[in-house]
């Protein structure tokens, strides 16, 4: 096993390459070969060596390049042949990254894992839009779910939005209706607000706003497409208040 390749799982960040951590630019800049996501830009693949072999496993819902296992298949074979492999993962990648199977294969495999953390679209969309995720007078909890999973309607969500909560929800796209319905049957209010953030921390990121109960026809009506965030909690509407303060402060 001394001729083992070491696997890195490399959180790309929402897409800007200044949003890298140090450590993933320099493994991205000296990597051989590179597994990546779909989710990771183009200027962030750039920067890779004109001479390193870039593999796509792009998933899209229901369309994968490569089901999981054969991924987590392929970077093992690529390490035991003795190559370094840097596994380039949209966000970070311990957070809806499947970096957690991905590691539990290749150490099962008695292959070298090491985690690099990036920031979280989550991370990534607060600071863009300047939604703060938590608040002293809003938000003292906060929580992030798939909306894309399996056993979706038989979670309980209960207690994870409301009143001094914030609700983060990862691929709610294609769930939106599913996702109203069960938080309001759950007691939410149907006039809950929240933001639905498309293409998060990117140049051609936006925000389109409402509120729980008419989520599903935002989303339809908005063609709003993934990756998008959907944040639900009174801390989507202060930063409404925020920016018209400081609006006005500036007129005078």
């Amino acid at each position: 096993m001394e001729n083992t390749g070491t696997i890195f799982l490399v959180g790309a960040g929402p897409g800007d390459p200044d949003l890298l951590t140090l450590r993933a630019a320099r493994l991205i800049e000296q990597a051989e070969t590179i597994v990546h996501d779909g989710l990771v830009s183009r200027e962030i693949l750039a920067m890779a060596r004109p001479t390193a072999r870039l593999i796509s496993v792009a998933k899209q819902r229901s369309k994968h390049t490569l089901p999981q296992e054969e991924i987590n298949a392929l970077l093992v074979r690529e390490a035991l042949a003795g190559r370094d492999v840097v596994r380039l993962k949209g966000g970070d990648p311990l957070i809806f990254g499947r970096g957690g199977e991905e590691a539990e294969d290749a150490k099962a495999a008695g292959v070298n894992v090491e985690i690099v953390p990036g920031i979280s679209a989550a991370n990534g969309a607060a600071a863009a839009t300047q939604i703060a995720l938590t608040h002293r007078d809003a938000s003292s909890i906060v929580s992030f779910v798939a909306g894309q999973c399996k056993g979706l309607s038989d979670q309980n969500w209960s207690g994870l939005a409301g009143a001094g909560r914030t609700l983060v929800i990862y691929m709610g796209v294609k769930t939106a209706p599913q996702i109203a319905e069960k938080l309001m049957a759950d007691g939410l209010a149907p006039d809950m607000p929240l933001a639905v953030i498309e293409n998060a921390a990117r140049s051609d990121m936006r925000v389109v706003r409402g509120m729980l109960a008419g989520l599903p026809d935002l989303v339809t009506n908005e063609k709003i497409k993934s990756p998008a965030l959907i944040v639900i909690g009174e801390v989507t509407a202060r930063d409404n208040v925020a920016l018209t303060q400081t609006a006005l402060e500036a007129a005078r």
